[in-house]
């Protein structure tokens, strides 16, 4: 009778609530995934497109120092463009970033555009010293572009995995990544203007002396930011806000200066460069601003919390 007794009142069999997935790995930009995650395919691609991307970034040193001075400025854009490259692609990959693999895709069909185009205009004696890098960087973009539009279209879990079943964390995570994201494209942005403008022949020295001081102007502003979101200080974000209106009032005056001198020079490569990339970066500060202001709304509600602190667990 007491065996009975004492099988009828034990306690029924626990669900097995072990994580399927290791820990996330905190950073200042949020989780990222372990590199012991990713599939042996993910892991092949992931190195080969950093190696790749090494590649460029070497090759465009190379002829930076042997082009004019509009092919130099395009040069060093493409520069900037690859080693952001690489950062979009590491997190894109370890933290699931939809958005930051599209521009990385974005970038290296442009620098393929741009291969194509130096390559056609080459001597018939110089295509053939060519070819064989010209080849090359076709097949890794190629494959580079590929397989990030398949990682593009695969399911993300991570809002799952930091914000639970709750949706409105979940969406508060999303939100937060894009912001993160929109930083750092708004970043590239202004280093690449910066460029612009100081290869502008109608720009003045001043206009150059401000353009190198809007840099460290564009890096403490990030930093602000991310301290601002990070740590849930409205504060900051007042801050950060306040910082972009001479930054978007300086440039309507310069693209007013762009225009106003507009035919003078013998080429219009670098004047229509620099008015589509004001529009692109009036674009990403729009997006920005409309994610920070959701993001805003959300401080104190717990995000914080689980963003830096047991990633991955059930219990958290």
């Amino acid at each position: 009778m007491e065996g009975a007794e004492d099988s009828g009142s034990a306690a029924p069999p626990q669900p097995n609530l072990t994580p399927r997935h290791r820990q996330l790995i905190p950073t200042p930009c949020g989780p990222i995934k372990p590199c012991s995650e990713l599939s042996f395919p993910v892991k092949i691609y992931f190195c080969v497109t950093i190696l790749s991307l090494l590649s460029v970034i070497g090759l465009t040193i190379e002829t930076l120092v042997r082009q004019t001075e509009e092919d130099f400025t395009i040069s060093l854009i493409q520069l900037i463009g690859v080693v952001f490259c690489v950062y979009y692609v590491t997190r894109g990959i370890l933290q699931e970033n939809r958005q930051e693999l599209i521009v990385f895709v974005l970038s290296i069909l442009l620098v393929m555009f741009r291969s194509i185009v130096n390559f056609t205009v080459l001597s018939a004696e110089q295509k053939p010293k060519l070819l064989a890098r010209f080849i090359l960087i076709l097949l890794v973009g190629s494959f580079d572009v590929i397989c990030a539009i398949i990682l593009i279209q695969s399911q993300s879990m991570m809002a799952f995995r930091v914000g639970g079943a709750l949706e409105s964390l979940q969406s508060q995570y999303v939100m937060v990544n894009l912001c993160f994201s929109m930083l750092t494209f708004d970043l590239q942005a202004q280093l690449c203007l910066s460029v612009l403008l100081i290869s502008l022949h109608e720009i003045t020295l001043l206009h150059n002396i401000i353009s190198a001081t809007g840099v460290l102007w564009a890096c403490l502003k990030v930093s602000i930011s991310i301290i601002a979101i990070l740590k849930e200080l409205k504060p900051l974000v007042w801050i950060f806000l306040t910082q972009n209106i001479p930054e978007v009032a300086f440039l309507i005056y310069l693209l007013y200066t762009v225009i106003r001198e507009w035919g003078k020079g013998n080429s219009y490569t670098l004047e229509a460069a620099f008015i589509i990339g004001s529009f692109i970066s009036v674009a990403i500060k729009a997006v920005l601003f409309w994610a920070l202001i959701h993001v805003y709304r959300s401080f104190g509600q717990g995000l914080r919390e689980r963003m830096f602190s047991s990633y991955g667990r059930i219990d958290s």
